[in-house]
């Protein structure tokens, strides 16, 4: 039963992320405002991270799974695809890259704020 109630809280964010993605005339998708309502919702602490956590660990734990279909569709579509092959590639490995690069500064950035805040607060407590 926690497991169907915490999927429940999952789906209700999710759905409330495709209702702002039909409301906002905005090219994002709805899983990003998804994201975002789940973030706001656990900050602000309207959500709990006990009252998700096991079942998004079991759904990030399936979510390879979710590629099988797409990568099914790859090889049903290599004739189309053969054509673009290298411009696709090239993408792919610049847009990785990209990411990577832009995820450790933003990761490192947030650790040296958040080492910044325990050191202002242990001095302030001091």
């Amino acid at each position: 039963m926690k497991y169907l109630r915490q999927l429940g809280i999952i789906m209700v964010i999710t759905f409330m992320g495709e209702m702002l993605k039909e409301v906002i005339p905005l090219a994002i998708p709805a899983s990003i405002y998804g994201l975002l309502l789940m973030l706001a919702a656990l900050m602000t602490k309207a959500v709990r991270l006990e009252d998700v956590k096991e079942t998004a660990d079991f759904l990030i734990e399936i979510m390879p799974v979710m590629f099988i279909p797409a990568a099914a569709e790859l090889v049903v579509s290599w004739g189309i695809l053969q054509d673009i092959l290298i411009p696709v590639i090239v993408i792919t490995l610049v847009t990785t890259v990209a990411v990577m690069a832009v995820s450790g500064r933003v990761t490192q950035s947030v650790i040296r704020f958040e080492k910044k805040r325990k050191e202002k607060n242990e001095r302030n407590n001091k």
